[in-house]
């Protein structure tokens, strides 16, 4: 008997139940951004969405600490993710949540740190006398669920947000990926992020979080080791050649604009300007950027592609691309693939031109290289 309908046939309520189930799923999605943390926590849907990654609120929560300050204000602290971050480095915390049951919600799952208070309320309206520190992450989706991508209609609006730093310096602001670099104010740092190749946030930093400067960085985390890469200067790579290796960029450096200083990391050059791959003749290691050894290339056409997938009895094909109109799936189908041999293609522009790499992933070559490091 499924257990719902074993929990209701023994005389439980079908709501209770209902709330049970459904935290114990939440729990399970929960792990892959909080940890065994999960397992003493509540959520909601909405505030798991949005909560921040554990390994990502610890960087947070430690340029909060190394800028010397004490006690930070969550503004939207939706189910305390990040605000349990600030407190497990040591950090008082003041945490609003406009939602009542959202603060109900963190307030549980912050119940064991005393120095934590969690208030319901607008966290534009707190009385900010005594915090160093301002943090807020919001919502950037509709009560439907769908995506916000107008930064006045966050909730709160980024513009009422960021007149916070005029009261307190210290602000820190969560944001999606994708929003426009023309939506950046000049004084911020901003840091693209991403945890093992996917991108997870745009983190905007302010005043003494951010003493490095205004400007752009990518905050690569593989593996649990964090890698920065920030331009040190203006990054003039040549278009040229391709090489012995392709190398394709992380998403986080790619949003950041920083494919450019890639290609310098590596001795490479881009393939195209205005395409995000990187080539070299040499294997350089890079935690910024996947390596790809070249076996082939060929212009783009079916009929080409075709046959000599077919010559090399190819039926297991991965299909890259960039800068090309052409849907993996339905060039599959029409490759009609058939033998045991797998193979990988990158479809991209090359120099202006359509055009097919035919690459196998580099491994074993790389493991063990010391790569560069960041904080």
């Amino acid at each position: 008997m499924p257990l719902g309908e074993r929990l209701r046939a023994e005389g439980l309520h079908p709501s209770l139940v209902a709330a049970a189930l459904t935290q114990s799923r939440l729990r399970g999605k929960a792990h892959a951004k909080l940890g065994d943390f999960a397992d003493g926590m509540l959520f909601t849907a909405a505030g798991l969405e949005q909560a921040t990654r554990l390994e990502v609120g610890a960087h947070h929560a430690r340029r909060y600490r190394d800028a010397g300050l004490t006690h930070v204000a969550d503004l939207t602290c939706g189910i305390g993710a990040d605000a349990l971050a600030f407190a497990g480095v040591g950090l008082r915390v003041t945490a609003a949540e406009l939602d009542e049951m959202t603060a109900a919600i963190a307030t549980v799952n912050l119940r064991h740190f005393p120095e934590v208070e969690v208030r319901h309320t607008d966290g534009l309206s707190l009385d900010l006398t005594g915090v160093d520190g301002v943090y807020a992450d919001p919502a950037r989706r509709t009560g439907g669920g769908s995506r916000v991508h107008d930064p006045a209609s966050y909730s709160p609006p980024l513009d009422a947000v960021l007149a916070v730093r005029e009261r307190v310096p210290a602000l820190g602001l969560k944001l999606g990926p994708g929003i426009a670099h023309r939506d950046l104010p000049d004084d911020a740092r901003a840091q693209w992020v991403s945890v093992d190749g996917d991108v997870v946030e745009l983190g905007l930093w302010f005043g003494p979080l951010a003493p490095e400067g205004p400007g752009r960085s990518a905050l690569v985390l593989r593996g649990g080791q964090p890698h920065v890469l920030a331009p040190v200067e203006v990054a003039h790579a040549h278009v040229g050649a391709i090489g012995a290796y392709l190398y394709e960029p992380d998403g986080a450096v790619i949003r950041a604009g920083l494919v450019g200083d890639v290609a310098l990391d590596v001795r490479g050059r881009l393939v195209d300007p205005t395409i995000a791959y990187v080539t070299s003749d040499e294997l350089q290691a890079t935690p910024f950027a996947t390596a790809y050894r070249v076996l082939d290339r060929m212009p783009f056409g079916l009929k080409r592609l075709r046959t000599y997938l077919r010559e090399r009895g190819v039926g297991r094909l991965t299909i890259k691309k960039r800068g090309t109109a052409v849907v993996p799936e339905q060039l599959r189908r029409q490759l009609d693939l058939r033998g045991d041999a797998t193979a990988t293609i990158v479809l991209t522009r090359v120099a202006g031109h359509q055009s097919v790499l035919v690459v196998e992933p580099v491994g074993d070559e790389l493991a063990g290289t010391s790569a560069p490091g960041g904080s």
